[in-house]
């Protein structure tokens, strides 16, 4: 028997010229460009960026950031398609699966510190969209995006 190969999803946007051997670079960059560009806007807001990327075996959280006595623990998303409703489906690919997701290395990382329990924390989501030849992006921020899941919660 062969081997099956998908078909091509026709909502995703094909690889930028060379094909697939440059379609996870070019994801890396765009997504660390976004990163930056997140990291920027929260620093706008007067929170203090902590960490970027922090990940262990089992995941990664994007960005820590503190707003008062508050950890935010923030997933940042991006987009370039020009749909009106890209924005918005962007921010709702932060599902269920992503919030566990999320939530579970946030308990890691707290309790690799000795912090669990004894600090504040939130989830924020920044939806970053990249408009066509724009050099700055569109930033939606949503603050409290979602609780904690599963079976650690903390508090705000």
């Amino acid at each position: 028997m062969g081997t099956r190969h998908p078909t091509p999803d026709p909502e995703k946007p094909p690889p930028p010229g060379g094909g697939f051997s440059r379609w996870r670079w070019w994801k890396r960059w765009f997504g660390r460009r976004s990163e930056r560009a997140a990291a920027r806007f929260l620093r706008g807001l007067g929170y203090r960026l902590l960490a970027a990327n922090v990940s262990d075996a089992q995941g990664e959280l994007d960005l820590l950031a503190v707003d008062g006595q508050t950890l935010v623990v923030v997933e940042v998303r991006s987009t370039s398609s020009p749909r009106p409703d890209a924005v918005r489906e962007t921010a709702a690919s932060v599902d269920a699966r992503k919030q566990k997701k999320i939530t579970e290395a946030t308990a890691r990382f707290l309790a690799k510190r000795r912090l669990l329990g004894k600090i504040a924390v939130r989830y924020d989501v920044l939806v970053i969209a990249w408009p066509d030849g724009a050099r700055e992006p569109t930033v939606r921020h949503i603050p409290h995006a979602f609780e904690s899941t599963g079976r650690y919660q903390f508090f705000t």
